[in-house]
């Protein structure tokens, strides 16, 4: 099996060097600053799921973890944001062709949103009325645009599908019609500023609506027909495995120092050396099962392949909070201080790794 290389590989140096300066600003201010916002627009990160018909990238999956492992492992918070906005670009492949070209032709769109069913819709004679409040919309502050799952009514009356399950159907709304509301106080993936944000009586057309599923695509490719799930638990995967791999990086440097500690005997020493090769070695291991796993799925999607991703996507995230967690207690005080890069990371990903889609393994 391919011995996947380090996320250094993947995102140029000069990037990596700016997302980390303004990292700890960033948390403070709670919210991506400006210059690493650049980085994004520069190279059209939001855009990377968008349909090439739309002027987006396009991108296929496999080269889509690797970049978002890498964004993830120079800083977390702009990696979850980056995954999770132009995971929403990928709505583009779905959404009426009239309000796509509208919606991604700003150089600087970016797609915020919830997939909660936190929301009503009800039908009206030109088109739908929303109302209701979301969660944890990650990139909030600079969306241009937000997606929202709501059920959906007629006359008062709760609609329902197929399964005689209520119907749900997401929405594609405009800055100007969203209100935030300060609600995101995590300890972590502070400058991700995941705020929630209110509709309250807004009406839209109904071509705002749009189906999540491979037969109502409106754009032809191998991206919009492979699964919302899988696609969902591969991105965030990743955004786990990179922050890993960043703490880990930052255990070398804090073990190299505790190693010249007079007090540290030499058994002391060697268990530093032992459990760092033992992490590293096991996170290598999940990622090289991961990344084969995904990248068969790519040119033949069947249920075999798809339940192999979704397998290791969970046990990639697992084993990149199994390995911070290992690390973490031979770290010393350095690692419990909220000024330094280690512990930043290590609140990113613990408040990351809550995510409900990635907790158990099966």
């Amino acid at each position: 099996m391919k011995n996947m290389p380090h996320p250094s590989t993947v995102v140029k140096q000069e990037y990596t060097a700016i997302l980390r300066k303004y990292a700890a600003e960033a948390e403070t201010k709670g919210m991506l600053l400006p210059q690493q916002l650049d980085v994004i627009y520069h190279e059209q990160w939001f855009k990377l799921l968008v349909p090439a018909v739309y002027g987006g990238l396009e991108v296929t999956l496999p080269d889509l973890i690797r970049l978002q492992e890498a964004v993830s492992w120079a800083d977390g918070s702009v990696g979850w944001v980056l995954t999770l906005c132009c995971g929403a670009g990928w709505f583009g492949g779905f959404i009426s062709p009239d309000i796509a070209r509208e919606v991604f032709k700003n150089p600087h769109v970016c797609l915020a949103g919830s997939g909660a069913s936190n929301g009503e819709a009800e039908i009206t004679a030109n088109g739908y009325r929303i109302s209701g409040t979301w969660k944890h919309a990650s990139g909030a502050h600079h969306a241009t645009h937000f997606t929202a799952n709501c059920l959906i009514k007629k006359d008062g009356k709760q609609l329902l599908n197929d399964d005689g399950e209520p119907l749900v159907l997401p929405f594609i709304m405009d800055q100007k019609d969203v209100a935030l509301l300060q609600t995101w106080k995590y300890v972590g993936m502070v400058a991700t500023g995941s705020q929630s944000f209110q509709v309250k009586d807004v009406e839209v057309p109904a071509s705002r609506c749009f189906k999540i599923d491979p037969k109502y695509a409106h754009v032809n490719g191998r991206l919009y027909q492979y699964p919302f799930l899988q696609l969902a638990e591969a991105t965030l995967a990743v955004n786990l495995s990179g922050m890993a791999i960043h703490f880990v990086d930052l255990c070398r440097d804090v073990f190299r120092e505790r190693k010249l500690q007079p007090r540290l005997t030499e058994n002391n020493k060697a268990k530093l050396e032992q459990i760092l090769k033992d992490t590293i070695a096991g996170l290598q291991s999940a990622r090289n099962v991961f990344f084969a796993a995904v990248d068969a799925s790519w040119p033949n999607a069947g249920d075999a392949e798809l339940k192999a991703v979704s397998k290791t996507s969970r046990h990639l995230a697992i084993t990149a909070r199994e390995a911070v967690d290992q690390l973490y207690p031979y770290c010393g005080l350095i690692a419990a201080s909220p000024d330094t890069e280690i512990n930043r990371v290590w609140r990113d990903i613990h408040t990351a790794g809550q995510h409900a889609l990635l907790t158990f393994a099966e």
